[in-house]
């Protein structure tokens, strides 16, 4: 596939320019064929909507339709205040609103956090999710069992930090934190981008809540079985999450799976290496269990 920018007119009809759930407001960028496979993108933090462009441009060029949403605590129109508001719950019933207001099942797709809501929203709506495709992120129990048997707890030190009340906010207005989404692996233009949204006061809270809101998260989704066709993709480059969880995902897959690792890519998978994902996520889409 070759890199191709999708245009589409934001006024063509049946094109969806946000999702709405219980007053929340989710901008979502709806690009390619109005007819093609729908492809739900979720993103990680502390990154929005626009990590997925090369890729979705790519599926587009494919035939998929792509919808591209700002999640809970990335944009200002859905940001609440309280961490029990980013539980896990909240994040898999958001997506599960998403695929609602698109009308069929979809393929969902998501890195890092959008990695986990997707593994939530599978196993809360199995009849709503076609496949499912976790970049980075496994399942939230393999994660889990990878905390306690490798050094996972060690490269996870930051999810501790920001635990901590207001520290992390003034942490993630500051030069430091871009240099430490470099030392990641993210380059300078994206680090430099990422860092500068979250000088918005609400949206650096948001995104700290998804960390925060773990603890009041249901612990179902620890042991929830998936049922739908797996892609877990991982990258050798990874410092954030390691290999022990990611090898761990197959044991709460009940259906197809397939684990694929990009060699010499950092963990910023979707900006880093678009042509791979997209050509893998298009194999796994068409796959002969679909």
């Amino acid at each position: 596939m070759a890199t191709h920018v999708s245009v589409h007119k934001p006024d063509e009809p049946g094109r969806i320019t946000a999702f709405h759930r219980n007053g929340l407001v989710f901008p979502v960028v709806d690009t390619g064929p109005i007819s093609g496979e729908p492809v739900l993108l979720l993103h990680g933090w502390p990154q929005d909507s626009r990590s997925w462009g090369a890729v979705a441009s790519l599926l587009n060029q494919a035939g998929y339709r792509t919808f591209s949403p700002n999640l809970r605590g990335a944009s200002p129109t859905a940001s609440p205040r309280w961490r029990w508001e980013y539980r896990l719950d909240e994040l898999a019933a958001d997506v599960l609103s998403m695929i609602d207001r698109i009308g069929r099942p979809v393929h969902v797709v998501g890195h890092d956090w959008g990695a986990a809501a997707a593994w939530a929203a599978a196993i809360s709506g199995p009849d709503r999710v076609r496949s499912l495709s976790a970049l980075s992120v496994p399942h939230p129990g393999a994660f889990a069992r990878s905390m306690i048997t490798s050094r996972q707890s060690l490269a996870s030190w930051y999810m501790y930090v920001f635990q901590l009340p207001l520290l992390p906010e003034l942490m993630l207005r500051t030069g430091l934190f871009r240099r430490m989404l470099r030392q990641t692996g993210q380059p300078e233009e994206m680090a430099r981008r990422d860092g500068e949204r979250l000088r918005d006061r609400a949206i650096a809270r948001g995104g700290l809540h998804w960390y925060r809101g773990m603890p009041f998260s249901s612990p179902r989704f620890l042991r929830g079985r998936v049922g739908v066709p797996v892609l877990q993709m991982w990258s050798d480059g990874d410092t954030a999450v390691l290999g022990t969880g990611v090898r761990l995902a197959r044991r709460f897959v009940d259906g197809p799976y397939r684990l694929e690792v990009i060699p010499g890519v950092s963990h910023w998978i979707p900006e880093e290496a678009p042509e791979p994902v997209a050509r893998l996520l298009a194999e796994h889409f068409a796959g002969p269990a679909h």
